[in-house]
């Protein structure tokens, strides 16, 4: 998609990229929720889920994707409808994708050529989810049309966001030994009073067998990549994977039109996506170098510098003062907390709802570390760029 065109969609995007090339892919019906259509797909991580397709390094591939609430939300969505979500439907993800010649102790590459978005998003305060969850009790719908390569919605009236679309979720199969480890370490967590998924047949596909019953929830990154919510991951990049099963089984999903660095709503601009990629395999490098989790680069802008670098911007800063006055020295998480509230309160001064201040903060801002070092009061910054609103 050019910068500066219209938003191309996912069917004309198959057509003016590929023309009239034979390209290997799998196509989706977005008429259809990911339980209707299993073949493509699944929402649990696991090694036993079968692949969808197979494809060779340096092969180009074609995955249609579904948003990160498999169409539970459409145009006509309200708040009235948040109670009717099932969560253990979210991320659908397209794949798995088999690598021929990819074995454990291998690295994947996986390039991303182009990622389409669909005409319509969405990003949404869900109660109980977000890094604000306890301040941010009650549901909002921010509805999005994307055209000409930038967002809008009657919901956040004036306002503009720039495109830069990336995949939420993508990643491969974990090993059995590590299902295995990584839910018995959850487990742990949820014992001393952490907050984790445990694996949960409901919602599940595929619904049935071991990846329903033992399958990891998609909702946090581990070592095998999944939800990872980095939007420099956008056409271009190039995410490493360390592989831990045969062909790898790469999977992607929940794309993203535009996130600040946080999303900390819980949503960005969520969208159902097409997106090219072609695969590469490193033969045993992760091995080699004892690489556990992955790792992504770019080589070229990740999008437009005024957007990766904004000439005007507000910025607010946070640190790890809690407000009775209490100081939790070093405390990253207190300091983040800090700065966007602290933003939240700019936004409402100038006018916006907290609500709308709060989406805001997820779809545009960045949130940055910028020290760790001046104990005991370490300093994230809140950086909002001022070019999102229109005159």
């Amino acid at each position: 998609m050019e910068s500066g065109g219209a938003a191309t969609s996912g069917t004309e995007y198959l057509n003016l990229f590929f023309g009239e090339r034979a390209v290997k892919g799998i196509e989706i019906d977005r008429n259809k929720r990911l339980k209707d259509q299993p073949e493509t797909g699944h929402n649990r991580w696991h090694p036993d889920v079968p692949p969808a397709l197979e494809a060779d390094p340096g092969e180009e591939v074609i995955l249609q994707t579904r948003d990160a609430l498999d169409g539970q939300f459409n145009r006509l969505t309200t708040e009235s409808d948040f109670d009717k979500v099932k969560s253990g439907s979210i991320h659908p993800l397209t794949g798995p994708v088999f690598i021929k010649g990819a074995q454990a102790g291998d690295l994947l590459e996986v390039e991303f050529l182009e990622i389409a978005p669909e005409p319509w998003a969405y990003s949404a305060i869900v109660p109980g989810f977000g890094f604000l969850r306890d301040v941010f009790t009650s549901p909002f719908m921010v509805h999005w049309e994307i055209e000409n390569d930038g967002a809008t919605s009657p919901q956040l009236p004036g306002v503009r966001i720039p495109g830069g679309p990336f995949m939420g979720v993508s990643g491969v199969a974990p090993s059995h030994a590590q299902v295995s480890k990584w839910s018995r370490r959850e487990e742990d967590l949820l014992r001393r009073g952490g907050i984790a998924l445990a694996p949960d047949p409901d919602g599940a596909v595929p619904n049935a067998g071991l990846p329903a019953r033992e399958g990891l929830r998609t909702l946090p990154p581990r070592e095998n990549g999944g939800n990872l919510d980095i939007k420099q991951l956008t056409r271009g990049s190039r995410l490493l994977f360390p592989v831990s099963v045969e062909g790898a089984l790469f999977s992607t999903g929940d794309g993203h039109f535009a996130q600040g660095d946080g999303e900390v709503c819980v949503t960005a601009i969520e969208m159902g996506a097409t997106v090219a990629m072609r695969f590469r395999i490193l033969k045993g490098e992760a091995q080699r170098h004892n690489i556990r989790s992955p790792r992504f680069s770019h080589h070229d802008y990740f999008s437009e510098p005024r957007w990766a670098v904004p000439r005007q911007f507000i910025a607010t800063m946070g640190m790890p003062i809690r407000e009775d006055g209490t100081n939790e020295g070093e405390n990253l998480t207190l300091a983040s907390r800090n700065a966007v509230l602290n933003m939240i309160d700019l936004l409402q001064e100038r006018g916006w709802s907290r609500e709308q201040a709060y989406v805001l903060c997820s779809v545009a801002v960045d949130l940055r570390v910028s020290n760790v070092v001046d104990v005991p009061n370490f300093v994230v910054s809140a950086f909002l760029p001022l070019e999102i609103f229109q005159a």
